[in-house]
């Protein structure tokens, strides 16, 4: 209370309790209004001048401008040479230079000289000479001098007609004079600026003067507006009166200011006492001299009638102002009662928000289950047990039946912990006892007398085996013996399912639990199963998400010689992501090697995972560069993400979005020993020279998919035979502890000097260095030994663009077969070789090669310049061609196209002892090869 009086007392200009400096004109505040009513006046001042000086402006310049074109008219009416010039032949020529003479001299706007029918001998616009005049000419034609203003499109004119007399007094001709009256400029005019000046100097010193007055109304009132200030005195006088501490203030003359309720209640004072001297209150002697003292006091305990008085006193001007004294007084009688409650309440609260921190710290059934035991002995239990359904800890749903047996899984407490059924071991919950009782209702079940706890002996409808019976029966009639004299048995329920129970004992030195425990063991209960819950369902998706990845990756290596390949995948313990590996056999003796890795964690993740490898498979059948393949691979990402979400909602521990992925995809070609790489986001790869070296090549990185970022690039290495390349996931070298630069330099010290290891030997030794203890991302790890095909065991030649080269190379290529010892695979080959190259040469473009791979399949290659691949197609009976490719589809194992930087290569591969296309009985192998070049 007395701090609330001095924040209001000492509060600062612009505090929150004021209106600060921003508010300083406020139309609310009463300096803000007289701003406001002294700019309307100024306004209202400068608007009234402003407007009479343009009346009286307007007035001088039309009387100006008729001053000046009578004058003008008159001077040159009368001027000598009028007469002659106006019974001259040509009166225009006299004139016309005299009048622009005359009216660019004297400022008018224009002369004219007309005859007495307002025919123009002149005018300023050569043009209208000649033509009638504008205006009216009867009064001059009377001899008198007529002014008349006219409204034209450029303004106001204001014009004199002056007739021009001859000797005998008669009218021979007119002259008018006209003047634009905004072209007359007058006195009041000039007076325009001196009265903004003056406005703008009024405005400045009232707005000066009004921050004056406002900034020292400000002080006074502590940045207080009115509104502000009785709101301010409402409030404390609410609070005042409603407070539970009584309050005293007195002056410095030693009488009292003010008490409110809660201070009349406790020293019974009479409802006249505000005004009287301290001293004639009545009070107590030692009240009496606290509250007459002028030293400040704190928590004094003061005796007022039968209550004991806290009384604290503090000084109302310690820094000047009024003097005078505050004085709080609080029943200590009162707060005794309920202290003790209280505390027991404040302790249970921090004990509950303890278990909120410590109870599901991990996503381990069991570790759950300890932490409940520990958080609650030995501040609420002298021993607690936690029993869960034996589905509980798999991840199962739980289904409890009626004596099912339950799972000692935690234990927690010293003194008599020993009497208690160990960890692990099933219990039977014995019908009548209190877990029972406990599992009936639903409820928490206190018992103080655990002798009880056994219940009626079983009957034969009890179903329960006769061991645990007596085993179970005989533990809870022990229970006094090794002390225990109190317990409390609550349900763990969470969504409407019972997963298990969770027991609290003390001993006989706290006090037994009463029935004001049970609420509390029940919230502590509650918050523990669901934790409990959150790990059993993390279980079950951990494990679903496990074999759904393992289902989904690789379970061998392909059969293929490029290459000796081992791998290792090791999912998260906290949740199982989107890690993958692949080695995929490709024509022409080369192996595509695949490491990439999903963004997120869990069943999606995996899901996603199998997506992506299923399009990569896709994608490398059609033997795409990596490039390329990376570059279908972030569109497939893209719009995996733009895919509508039918879920309601995601599981636990899930995105309900794929953000993006990494991957790695290496082309191995074992007749040349060139590996060409490209990633998007993935770790580059590691590679073990042949001499024990280790070094991380210099691979265009390029960002993750799924973002649409720049175009991929790759790298071409050389590897050279023996080398291994090591591929791996970011949760190899990058965990909580160790960041990518260290893990990568372990990783180069576990590799280094192990190039005579084979590759699942160097498995080993990376995990063996680099597993961290508890994983927190999967680990995909890939080792693959490069191996060279035999040059003996390779065959090229560059065929010329011409159809009789055909079977020339169709011969080398049958020596070179019976080399190898592939002679009844020769006839198989050579039709097939004969039907591609005839098409390099027809329909391709130089240069034209032919290449034969023998390794585990006879692999054919026909590459030529060209972009256009053949296509299949069946023939109808009566075309003459259309079926070679019929053909080798229908003899080879397989046949495809694969695009090169240079053009295409046509391949086809054969069983190296398949057998042979045979002839029929009246044409030969040889015979059907000829007719087939006669035709080409």
């Amino acid at each position: 209370m007395k701090a609330h009086f001095r924040r209001i007392r000492h509060a600062p200009p612009g505090s929150a309790s004021g209106t600060g400096r921003r508010a300083l004109l406020s139309p609310h505040s009463a300096a803000g209004q007289v701003f406001l009513l002294q700019v309307v006046i100024v306004v209202l001042l400068v608007v009234a001048a402003v407007t009479a000086l343009i009346l009286q402006a307007h007035r001088d310049s039309t009387r100006e401008a008729r001053r000046q074109s009578v004058a003008v008219a008159e001077a040159f009416a009368n001027a000598p040479g009028i007469e002659a010039a106006l019974d001259s032949p040509d009166p225009t020529a006299v004139l016309q230079p005299r009048a622009e003479t005359v009216w660019k001299r004297s400022g008018v706007d224009f002369i004219t000289v007309m005859d007495t029918h307002g025919i123009r001998y002149t005018n300023p616009i050569p043009d209208r000479i000649g033509k009638k005049f504008v205006g009216n000419i009867e009064p001059s034609l009377r001899g008198e001098v007529f002014v008349e203003t006219l409204d034209t499109p450029s303004g106001r004119v204001v014009q004199a007609v002056v007739p021009v007399t001859g000797p005998d007094g008669s009218v021979i001709g007119l002259v008018s004079s006209g003047l634009k009256a905004r072209n007359v400029t007058s006195m009041a005019a000039n007076q325009l600026p001196i009265i903004l000046i003056t406005g703008a100097v009024a405005f400045t010193v009232s707005t000066t003067g009004t921050a004056l007055v406002a900034r020292r109304l400000r002080r006074q009132t502590h940045g207080l507006g009115p509104v502000e200030m009785a709101r301010m005195y409402d409030h404390h006088d609410a609070v005042l009166h409603a407070v539970r501490e009584g309050v005293l203030i007195t002056g410095a003359d030693g009488r009292l200011v003010l008490a409110n309720d809660e201070a009349r209640r406790l020293l019974d004072l009479p409802a006249d006492v505000e005004g009287r001297p301290i001293g004639s209150l009545g009070l107590d002697e030692g009240m009496d001299g606290v509250l007459a003292s002028a030293e400040p006091v704190t928590d004094e305990v003061r005796l007022a009638g039968d209550r004991l008085l806290a009384v604290n006193k503090r000084i109302t001007s310690p820094r000047g102002g009024q003097p005078g004294s505050v004085t709080t007084l609080r029943d200590t009688t009162e707060l005794a009662a309920v202290s003790g409650r209280a505390e027991v309440t404040r302790a249970r609260l921090t004990l509950l928000y303890d278990a909120g921190i410590r109870i599901g710290t991990t996503l381990d059934v069991t570790r759950t289950a300890e932490e409940l035991s520990e958080v609650a002995v030995p501040r609420f239990a002298d021993i607690a047990a936690v029993d869960l359904l034996e589905a509980v800890p798999r991840g199962q749903e739980p289904t409890f039946e009626a004596w099912k047996p339950l799972r000692r899984m935690a234990v927690y407490g010293a003194a008599g912990a020993t009497g208690m059924t160990p960890v692990g071991k099933l219990i039977t919950v014995v019908p009548g006892t209190a877990p029972a009782r406990a599992l009936e209702s639903g409820r928490a079940v206190v018992e103080t007398a655990p002798r009880d706890v056994a219940g009626p002996p079983p009957t034969e409808q009890d179903q329960i085996p006769e061991q645990n019976q007596n085993k179970d029966r005989d533990q809870v009639r022990a229970m006094p013996e090794y002390g225990l004299r109190s317990l409390v048995t609550v349900p763990l329920r969470a969504r409407g399912a019972v997963l298990g129970m969770v027991h609290f004992w003390r001993t006989e030195d706290p006090p037994a639990f009463e029935e004001d425990d049970l609420a509390f063991a029940e919230e502590l209960a509650a918050r523990a199963a669901v934790a409990l819950d959150n790990a059993r369902r993390f279980t079950r998706e951990h494990v679903m998400a496990v074999a759904l990845q393992r289902s989904l990756l690789p379970r061998g290596v392909p059969e293929q010689n490029a290459l000796e390949a081992a791998w290792r995948y090791l999912p998260a313990e906290a949740g199982v992501g989107g890690d993958w590996f692949d080695v995929i056999p490709l024509p022409g003796s080369r192996v595509a090697l695949v490491v990439g890795d999903v963004v997120g964690h869990g069943l999606h993740a995996a899901a996603t995972m199998g997506r992506l490898r299923t399009a990569v498979h896709n994608l490398s059948a059609l033997d795409l560069p990596p490039d390329e393949l990376l570059a279908y691979l972030d569109d497939l990402v893209i719009r995996i993400d733009a895919d509508p979400r039918t879920d309601e909602e995601p599981r636990d521990g899930e995105s309900t979005e794929v953000t993006g992925a990494t991957c790695l995809y290496a082309v191995y070609d074992s007749v040349t020993g060139t590996c060409t790489v490209a990633r998007a986001g993935h770790p580059a790869p590691v590679v073990v020279r042949p001499d024990g070296s280790v070094d991380s090549p210099q691979v265009p990185v390029s960002p993750p998919l799924g973002l649409n970022g720049i175009p991929f690039e790759t790298a071409e290495l050389r590897l050279a035979e023996g080398s291994k390349l090591v591929l791996y996931t970011d949760g190899l070298i990058e965990d909580r502890k160790r960041d990518i630069d260290s893990g990568l330099a372990l990783l180069h010290g576990a590799l280094r000097g192990a190039s005579d290891r084979t590759p699942e030997e160097m498995c080993h030794m990376v995990l063996d260095a680099l597993l961290p203890e508890h994983p927190s991302d999967d680990i995909a790890l890939l080792v693959a030994g490069t191996r060279l095909l035999d040059p003996s065991k390779v065959a090229e030649w560059d065929v010329p663009s011409d159809p009789r080269a055909v079977a020339e190379v169709r011969r080398e290529c049958a020596r070179r077969l019976r080399e190898w010892g592939l002679e009844e695979t020769a006839f198989t080959l050579e039709l097939i070789l004969s039907e591609l190259l005839t098409n390099a040469i027809r329909y391709g473009t130089e240069p034209i090669g032919v290449r034969l791979l023998y390794d585990a399949t006879l692999t054919c290659e026909v590459s030529d310049a060209g972009s256009t691949s053949p296509q299949v197609r069946r023939a109808a009976t009566t075309d003459e061609g259309g079926r070679g490719l019929f053909l080798v589809s229908h003899y080879a194992q397989r046949w495809g196209t694969r695009y090169t930087p240079g053009g295409k290569v046509i391949w086809a591969e054969l069983a190296p002892h398949a057998e042979a296309v045979g002839g029929t009985a009246d044409i030969t192998a040889d015979t059907l090869l000829a007719q087939f070049d006669d035709s080409v």
